[in-house]
């Protein structure tokens, strides 16, 4: 099939090549200009260079308006791939290949339509994540099933961990999507919208401690925003404080969320969770942290005397 593809970053990358290796041929390839968004910067080979390489045409769009119908109509499309594309793809786009468009989205539609799904799946504890490849519709992420798969979560994994598992994931699920379409199917799987979630896109904010989370919860905060990610944060004596690595606390600890209170190995446990007066819960015990200079540091070097509080604000 003749084959246009949306795509951006590292995951446009790996679906571009993987159509390049097929029997389909690519006629036109549509990609995002450079971004300084701090998670754009990351996983950000780029579809635009592999395209120039392989003699593939390329627009380069922050947005596709009605400027881009000649090139498509050109390109003349059975089917367009879109794999992370970050803004919205209009009816009039979408809709105009006789095969319509498989969108590639790296999660288990209905959950997790919209931006950071692995974070947000990390976040909440889900046991396995995957990838959904599915027919566009009107709404963002709520097109009919053709494919989906999905990789554990291991107990210690982080959001990189996870990247690398689902990235694995989106050659091979859009060229078997591409083969079913092919054969003529028509009938695909909708979406259950009754258990739809939508999350928007992560920002500085999201990555600030509250010491109230529970020790869990935090545990995997800070494991959701793993290296290369911007890491989860806190301010000590009115410096901010990225937490790289951190655990549950095999002990318990009773007092104020955000009190730095005991060593616990090579780790510094702080106290964690909204009963935390109650001294019934774990806290956090975290074991290195970086300064705003890049110095990464052993919690039990940095902190070199128990006492004073880590806060979620200067």
């Amino acid at each position: 099939m003749r084959v246009v593809m949306f795509g951006y970053q590292t995951w446009g990358h790996r679906t571009l090549q993987a159509l390049l290796d097929s029997e389909h041929e690519v006629t036109l390839v549509v990609t995002h200009p450079k971004s300084d968004h701090a998670y754009e910067r990351i996983w950000s080979d780029s579809v635009a260079d592999l395209a120039a390489e392989h003699g593939v045409p390329v627009e380069v769009r922050e947005r596709p308006e009605d400027d881009l119908l000649g090139p498509l109509k050109e390109a003349d499309p059975d089917v367009i791939v879109a794999t992370n594309w970050r803004t919205w793809i209009p009816p009039q786009i979408f809709a105009l290949p006789r095969l319509g468009t498989l969108n590639v989205h790296d999660s288990l539609l209905p959950k997790y339509a919209g931006f950071s799904p692995l974070i947000w799946a990390l976040l909440n504890g889900e046991k396995e994540v995957g990838v959904t490849a599915h027919m566009m519709d009107g709404t963002l992420d709520a097109g009919d099933i053709v494919l989906q798969r999905s990789v554990p979560v291991g107990d210690r994994d982080t959001t990189t961990d996870l990247f690398h598992k689902t990235l694995d994931l989106f050659g091979p699920i859009t060229v078997d999507g591409l083969a079913l379409i092919a054969s003529g199917r028509t009938e695909w799987t909708p979406q259950d919208r009754s258990r739809a979630s939508f999350f928007h896109k992560r920002s500085d904010e999201d990555n600030r401690i509250d010491w109230t989370w529970p020790a869990e919860e935090l545990d995997r905060l800070v494991r959701a925003q793993s290296d290369p990610y911007p890491n989860a944060y806190a301010f000590h004596r009115g410096e901010r404080l990225r937490i790289v690595a951190a655990h549950v606390s095999d002990g318990i600890y009773g007092g104020t969320p955000g009190r730095i209170f005991y060593r616990e190995g090579d780790a510094v446990v702080v106290v964690a969770g909204a009963e935390a007066r109650r001294g019934t819960s774990p806290g956090l015990a975290i074991e290195r942290v970086r300064l705003d200079d890049g110095t990464e540091l052993g919690a039990a070097e940095y902190f070199r005397s128990m006492g004073g509080y880590l806060t979620s604000h200067p």
